[in-house]
């Protein structure tokens, strides 16, 4: 029977029907439930949330003061005046690298959106309690001549879209200096900051909309801290150290992990990998500048319940390695699921698994002394993931899928449960649900079913074309080195077994070329984002992983050759020869967020910014301090940043009789709610979680906002406003 083709107005109408009648929730809700292990990386050391199936490392990255932050998984940067000169003069005479770091916000819209993760709806942003930030790390060999540039995002992946457009504006601006090869964007994998940046329909459906103001906030943020550091690169030296970290993680799913093969298994002391790899960067003078970490994690501590924008457990190493290393700044200046966790809430096990990443980071960090040497190169090719030949051997080979997701997927997993109807390891369908997709998408195909088995096919994404596919078939496979260190660029989850397997195969290719000792490092959600990548075992149970490895049982098998030809097209200086591959598309028209733009309103007799419950008289350390506002839609500050913050917490200093800045709405200590009511009227509460280092004193609260105001016939306009303070005091006793 012919496949009807519907009109985007058709399939509009469709998923609003499929949202009311609940079917949302079981087949495209799921869609970021849970995730594997992922390698993250941030500026200063990162790790990824508490549950981790098996996935690559998480990374962090932090930066000494400087301008910026950068990295991934804590990642951190030190804040520094950033030069004026456009394009500085590198100095040649020297030993070790050019490095820049660079960080900037990137936080996009705090309300009316999704939060990106756990696809669940009604997951909508309702304030802030930390900002994201994109922390750039540029290395450049000491002729400038070859560079590399790793870029550490507080978001849950990278998608396609943002990085082509990122390249496309840093091209604007220098040329072919940054380019595709020597850019690696990989995402933190928070669950709390906003959706909306996505082009494939499977995820602008999860993101109830395409956000061109979200889009638009994140990629000024990314290109801004890639200048940032372009412009504060210094002759400096880069120091390697590995560590095991323990306490962080668990398998999310360690049945799939013992389909592996026994003589494999025996191979590793656990079902997850402990060790973290960080780099250190200092100058010629030893002037810290920043740090990467890797580290195997999924890094979600942060519940489905959470509407607060947040950077999660990696995102809290990195701020308190930055806190650390820029003494004298504000951060950020330069200045029913369960994710589960140690903790009494899931803000307690944010700050404790985080804080156990910081610990080995801070420990890996000081004690760094293995310089890294050696040349930079990086290769790129984009794929057509779903037609790849894979040699299984001289004379056997096997095909790739289009994409496909299975039952399981809608199962979720342990940190994320799915929907009743569904459980983890099915590899039969269910005739009802069959049927429904059959009436609303139309039927899978015989070759799309075949191929993916043992799967059953849920949604034949790679089959659905309106009004845009559902999912990528061109992805990224990139490889960057400096000196002995590997950084593979991911664009997915990988588990535990998966991620060594791919670590191995890159080594021995290295190897076999005369690159020897290589370490070998997975950043994962780099690039664009696919799903997972389970090893051809695994995928044989079928689980939520598996399910989501959407395209087909040799995907993996599929990379590990593909990332094979650039580690042989680096060792042997062929990478000039490489084919580019097909470029992927860029689509223009995408569907509208489902929240419309609204006029802001204050109550009869008061105006934004105005208190409505002030702040108690006195206040002991330790306590909770709580003021109400007459609030706007935060959404407006996405879109005119006269403010930087939403808030600031002062302390009076008679002394000089001038209030200072204490924390503003990135410090962990603060938390800003907004409550929507009806017809543009809404609250705004800011607390204040008085930390025990807080100086006895006068204190005041103050709230920045934008209103939306529109007259008859006029164009909308947005209007900053600030509060008037709520003053108390702050006493060590009674």
């Amino acid at each position: 029977m012919a496949k009807r083709t519907f009109s985007s107005f058709e399939i509009f109408l469709i998923f609003l029907l499929v949202i009311t009648t609940g079917i949302t929730v079981a087949l495209l809700s799921l869609l970021f439930i849970t995730s594997g292990t992922i390698e993250n990386h941030t500026g200063f050391p990162s790790t990824q949330g508490p549950p981790a199936t098996q996935s690559p490392p998480a990374t962090q990255g932090s930066a000494a003061p400087q301008n910026s932050t950068p990295s991934r998984g804590p990642t951190t940067t030190q804040a520094s005046p950033t030069p004026s000169t456009p394009e500085p003069t590198l100095f040649q005479n020297f030993s070790g690298y050019h490095i820049g770091v660079g960080r900037a916000d990137c936080t996009g819209q705090v309300s009316d959106i999704n939060l990106m993760g756990y696809a669940k709806t009604g997951q909508y942003a309702r304030g802030i309690l930390t900002r994201l930030y994109s922390r750039a790390f540029i290395m450049a060999e000491p002729d400038g001549s070859n560079r590399i540039v790793f870029v550490s995002i507080d978001i849950g992946m990278v998608s396609q879209r943002l990085r082509l457009e990122v390249l496309s504006r840093l091209q604007n601006k220098y040329g072919s200096l940054y380019r595709r090869d020597n850019v690696i964007l990989s995402g933190t994998h928070t669950h709390s900051g906003p959706a909306g940046y996505f082009q494939y329909t499977t995820f602008v459906i999860a993101s109830e909309g395409f956000s061109n103001r979200t889009f638009e906030y994140m990629v000024t943020g990314i290109v801004e801290s890639i200048e940032i550091a372009h412009k504060n690169m210094k002759p400096g030296k880069i120091f390697i150290n590995k560590g095991t970290v323990d306490g962080a993680q668990i398998n999310r799913s360690p049945t799939s992990y013992l389909w592996n093969p026994q003589s494999e298994r025996a191979r590793y002391s656990s079902n997850t990998d402990k060790e973290m790899v960080l780099l250190k960067m200092v100058d010629l003078n030893g002037e810290e500048l920043g740090l990467i970490s890797w580290f195997a994690i999924h890094p979600v501590s942060m519940k489905n319940t959470n509407h607060l924008v947040n950077s999660d457990n990696v995102g809290y190493a990195s701020y308190l390695f930055e806190q650390e290393k820029n003494k004298g700044y504000l951060p950020g200046e330069p200045s029913m699921c369960v994710a589960m966790g140690p903790g009494q809430d899931m803000f307690e096990s944010t700050q404790i698994i985080g804080r156990i990443i910081y610990d080995k980071a801070k420990e890996l960090y000081e004690s760094a002394s293995q310089e890294v040497t050696g040349p930079l190169a990086s290769a790129h090719q984009w794929v057509n993931m779903t037609d790849v030949t894979v040699w299984l051997n001289s004379t056997h080979t096997v095909k790739t899928c289009k994409p496909a997701l299975g039952y399981s997927f809608a199962a979720g997993t342990i940190d994320g449960f799915g929907t009743v109807s569904f459980t983890q390891g099915m590899t039969e369908g269910d005739s009802f649900w069959d049927t429904l997709r059959d009436q609303v998408l139309g039927k899978p195909s015989e070759e799309i079913k075949e191929c993916h088995k043992p799967k059953p096919v849920l949604l034949q994404t790679g089959e659905l074309l309106n009004p845009h596919p559902w999912h990528p078939d061109i992805v990224d496979v990139q490889i960057v080195t400096l000196g002995f260190l590997a950084i593979t660029a991911i664009p997915g989850e990988f588990t535990t077994m998966s991620g060594r397997r791919l670590r191995q195969a890159v080594r021995e290719e290295f190897e076999a070329y005369g690159m020897l000792n290589m370490t070998v490092v997975i950043s994962g959600l780099c690039n664009v984002y696919t799903h997972y990548i389970t090893t051809y075992e695994e995928y044989q149970a079928q689980r939520y992983e598996a399910a989501s490895t959407i395209y087909g049982p040799h995907t993996l098998s599929a990379y590990i050759q593909l990332f094979r030809v650039l580690a042989k097209a680096i060792a042997t200086d062929t990478v000039a020869n490489l084919s580019s591959g097909p470029k992927p598309p860029f689509f223009e028209e995408l569907m509208s967020p489902l929240i419309p733009n609204i006029v802001d309103r204050a109550p009869e007799g008061t105006t934004f910014g105005d208190v409505l419950l002030p702040a108690n008289t006195i206040y002991r350390v330790g306590e909770v301090v709580e003021v109400t506002f007459v609030g706007a839609n935060p959404k407006n500050s996405a879109e005119n940043r006269t403010h930087q913050t939403f808030l600031t917490v002062e302390k009076y200093e008679a002394t000089s009789a001038t209030w200072q800045i204490m924390h503003n709405d990135a410090s962990w200590e603060t938390r800003f709610y907004w409550h929507k009511g009806s017809l543009g009227l809404s609250n705004a509460t800011i607390q204040w979680h008085i930390p025990d280092t807080a100086q006895p004193g006068t204190y005041r609260i103050k709230y920045f906002g934008h209103s939306r105001k529109q007259d008859l016939l006029k164009p909308a306009v947005l209007l900053s406003f600030e509060s008037t303070p709520s003053v108390f005091e702050v006493t060590t006793t009674w």
